[in-house]
């Protein structure tokens, strides 16, 4: 019976080091999906600061990933772009080897796309035939895979818009749907990564603060939003317009006969280059605060744990992030600072998500000493 029981626990041990070992390969993978989706943001960023979206007049997913090899091929891609408005009405007379520069960074953008679609869905088939994913997982994957095919579609319909007559650029709104996609994604891939992470050792939170839990889901609702306003911002050019901090012309904000001064009223929040602007400044305000209020209330619940820790962190990073929004808009929106400003959304945002994975872990009964079973775990 010993020997048996010898045996047994054996077997217990190594199915939970083989279980423990499955779940490292899946977060190593959905935090490398999770770089990728950062990376791609900063390429689309960069190529929407060089002016090269529009570049590529063609939505070709499969054909599309080679590009144009000999001299007549360039020439066939380059006549297709002057035939683009922004090409008549911004950059008329353009020689070939500078549409090349710009061609290269939208081509870039839509391999750098496919390549994530690749290191998604091929590591997907495996762990699935392995039997490493429970069915919750598995399908919770199949809509985020769903969503980079949508996120993809949009990226064409955003370049479309740019494609119109009299269009020199996307269309804002496009833009703002393309980032908020790309933010839901990168949050997703994170939330799934966070919640298959081993419990920490720290000290739950009590039922009456629950509320923390609540607050780090709103900071999370804040920053999406603020992305959303940001591509806004992007999408008009307002931040090439008040740059000066902290006021608008020497005012705290410009007068509402400046900042409704279209019809409908409503449009002023999408097309008011002083609106949008103020808009942005507004929940940058908001946010900060927020993350402030946020990081003392869970020092106050749970002081000297991971949870401060990490909330401490956020509200520094939100801290940052708002100096260099300033910074941006002082510069007249360099292209190094204009990247910096779009990654750090994303690195802002991906915290605030595992702040909130984490809390909400850390509100339920017994957080710190249940054990996980590897089938909890994998269902996401």
């Amino acid at each position: 019976m010993t020997a048996l029981t010898a045996v047994g626990e054996q077997s217990k041990s190594a199915g939970c080091k083989g279980a423990q070992s499955s779940l490292a390969a899946l977060r190593i993978w959905l935090i490398a999906l999770a770089v990728l989706a950062v990376a791609m943001v900063a390429v689309g960023g960069a190529t929407r600061l060089t002016g090269s979206g529009l570049s590529i007049t063609e939505w070709r997913p499969v054909t599309g990933a080679i590009p144009p090899l000999l001299h007549e091929a360039w020439e066939s891609e380059f006549a297709k772009y002057r035939e683009s408005p922004q090409y008549e009405l911004l950059n008329r007379g353009m020689r070939l080897d500078e549409f090349k520069f710009i061609y290269a960074w939208e081509w870039g953008h839509r391999q750098l796309g496919r390549f994530l679609g690749l290191a998604f869905f091929g590591p997907l088939v495996w762990f699935w035939w392995r039997g490493l994913l429970s069915r919750r997982l598995a399908l919770t994957l199949l809509v985020l895979g769903a969503l980079g095919g949508l996120q993809g579609a949009v990226g064409w319909i955003m370049v479309a818009s740019g494609l119109k007559p009299g269009m020199t650029a996307v269309a804002a709104t496009k833009l703002v749907l393309h980032l908020i996609l790309a933010s839901i994604i990168l949050a997703s891939l994170v939330w799934i990564a966070t919640g298959l992470k081993a419990p920490e050792n720290s000290l739950p939170l009590s039922g009456r603060d629950n509320q923390i839990r609540l607050s780090a889901f709103l900071l999370v609702g804040l920053i999406l939003v603020q992305i959303g306003l940001g591509g806004l911002v992007a999408g008009s050019k307002a931040g090439l317009t008040y740059n000066t901090w902290p006021l608008m012309d020497g005012a705290l904000a410009p007068p509402a006969t400046v900042l409704f001064s279209q019809t409908p009223w409503i449009g002023n929040f999408v097309d008011n280059l002083a609106l949008v602007q103020l808009d942005h400044r507004l929940m940058a305000y908001a946010v900060v605060g927020f993350a402030l209020w946020h990081a003392w209330r869970v020092r106050r619940a749970a002081p000297g744990t991971s949870l401060t820790r990490r909330a401490t962190v956020l509200a520094g990073l939100a801290l940052a992030q708002a100096a260099l929004g300033v910074v941006t808009l002082l510069l007249v929106v360099p292209l190094w600072a204009a990247l910096a400003h779009q990654v750090l959304a994303m690195l802002l945002l991906a915290l605030a998500v595992m702040n909130a994975r984490q809390s909400a872990d850390a509100s339920q009964p017994n957080a710190s000493t249940k054990p996980r079973a590897l089938s909890a775990n994998l269902a996401g």
